[in-house]
């Protein structure tokens, strides 16, 4: 990645009148490999390379992008973005906010002891093909077996007219298992190490390995066939005790997107977008009980929203969004926390490709524990439900009113996990729900990767992180609403 290519595109964007000017140039190699029933069904390794100028020219933005890396594109394509810019400038409310910060010359890598791309592909396989054998002889039920590997590498410099000079190299990989279960038309799924995408993180291949896909096929292959057989998830108003896998989720809709300014400004609507978390209600709105306190931190060891610098070249920090139980910060970008005169920048700006425009995104949102141990929270519930493994999800536009289901229940009696129930549900009010947790474990706390966020036309997808544990919330609505 050229510097003299940076230097080139910035020299050119001031020429053309831009005030400010940001290069970012990128490699990006994604590795996908899936087994089912049996057979390798995706072995798939995509590369993309390219850079994108961002410009500010008369109070407003232009950007374009390009996968040509010559010096004659560098700078048509930067000349492109400033005309955007101008023909914006033309119809613009009101001028983009910004301050000035000094510029920083740096160099960050996620670490790993092992590259998951200098591993064998047929090291790779063979895993996969043992974990898809043992899923698939634990019943004769399971219909469907699938085992999955992913590993992602991205490489980037970061320009701007401030002075930067950021080189970052961002490594991740992960994988799972999943198993559906067939039997007289009751259909019913299980999968380690969560639902979907399995689990993931900024690290080597060692943490593939650490999953042990193999290892736990038995368990998620018994799982699934007691589900043919249990009842169903009671209709009720109870206590909830839910699994860190299924919390991940829960907050990553119900806090990790209202709290992006940009959907609170009303700039972002789109994936569900807008938020109920208006800038009217910072440091007024209760969002949770007292020990409910949430954090965005993008310095999280192996967080898969882990990063030294986002694309502005702001500091990755740790900011609280949620500080006992009090709704206190957002997920922002320079221009918006400048608009909504903040301190500074959560640094949370990031773009799924040189060729795309940043967005704010979420880094590692974070349910901080309390002292609790998981196996004492259930010993002091003395009736309820213990949920695990996200299966579906719902929650409107504002991000306020959700329902939530999972693979797998358990009901509690006594402080006893007694017998396993099929299809649990779970519904409320974000505020309310919130409010209503009373106990978060700390024995189980732990990081879980998300690669699939969406947001924004034309969509990107970007992978976040949530680190949480097992916690509970005193009367929820579980079942089927009557």
């Amino acid at each position: 990645m050229s510097i003299d290519l940076g230097r080139k595109s910035l020299e050119k964007a001031v020429k053309s009148g831009a005030s400010y000017a940001d290069i970012r140039i990128g490699e990006l190699i994604d590795e996908n490999l899936t087994v089912k029933n049996g057979i390798p069904e995706e072995t798939s390794l995509s590369q993309t390379k390219g850079f994108g100028v961002r410009v500010m020219v008369t109070g407003a933005w232009g950007f374009a992008a390009s996968v040509d890396l010559t010096g004659k594109e560098v700078e048509e394509v930067t000349q492109k973005a400033v005309a955007i810019a101008k023909a914006s400038a033309q119809v613009k409310r009101s001028a983009i906010p910004w301050k000035k910060t000094a510029g920083k010359k740096d160099s960050f890598s996620t670490q790993m002891r092992k590259d998951p791309f200098k591993v064998p592909l047929e090291e790779k396989m063979e895993i996969l093909m043992d974990a898809d054998r043992a899923l698939a002889k634990q019943s004769p039920h399971i219909k469907v077996s699938y085992s999955f590997f992913r590993s992602k590498q991205e490489k980037k410099l970061f320009m701007s007219t401030e002075g930067d000079e950021i080189r970052q190299q961002i490594n991740w990989c992960g994988g799972g298992i999943m198993a559906v279960a067939i039997r007289n038309g009751e259909v019913q799924r299980r999968s380690y190490p969560s639902s979907f995408r399995g689990n993931f993180a900024t690290s080597g291949y060692e943490f593939f390995q650490s999953l042990k896909l193999t290892e736990h096929a038995k368990q998620v292959g018994k799982e699934v066939v007691q589900l043919l057989g249990a009842e169903k998830c009671p209709s009720t108003v109870t206590d909830l005790v839910i699994t860190g896998d299924q919390l991940a989720l829960q907050i990553h809709e119900s806090c990790g997107h209202p709290t992006e300014l940009d959907r609170a400004l009303g700039t972002e609507a789109d994936y569900a977008g807008t938020s109920f978390l208006t800038p009217d209600s910072l440091n007024k709105i209760q969002y949770g009980s007292k020990i409910i306190n949430i954090v965005a931190d993008a310095t999280a060891p192996h967080g898969l929203g882990t990063f030294k610098y986002d694309d502005e070249g702001t500091i990755a920090k740790k900011v609280y969004l949620v500080k006992e139980g009090m709704f206190v910060g957002y997920q922002s970008s320079r221009e918006t926390s400048a608009d909504l005169e903040l301190k500074e920048s959560s640094g949370g700006m990031r773009a799924d490709s040189p060729l795309a425009l940043p967005l704010i995104r979420m880094t590692n949102i974070n349910l901080l524990p309390c002292d609790w141990k998981t196996e004492e929270l259930i010993e002091d519930t003395r009736r309820g439900i213990l949920m695990q493994t996200n299966r579906s999800w719902s929650i409107d536009d504002k991000r306020l009113n959700f329902q939530f289901g999972t693979e797998i229940g358990w009901t509690i009696q006594n402080g006893s996990k007694e017998k396993v129930v099929r299809n649990p549900t779970y519904t409320g009010m974000t505020p309310q729900f919130w409010g209503s947790c009373d106990a978060v474990s700390k024995d189980d706390w732990m990081m879980w990767g998300t690669p699939n966020c969406g947001k924004g036309v034309p969509g990107q997808i970007m992978y976040v992180g949530h680190g949480c544990s097992t916690a509970r919330f005193r009367k929820i609505r579980a079942g089927l609403v009557k």
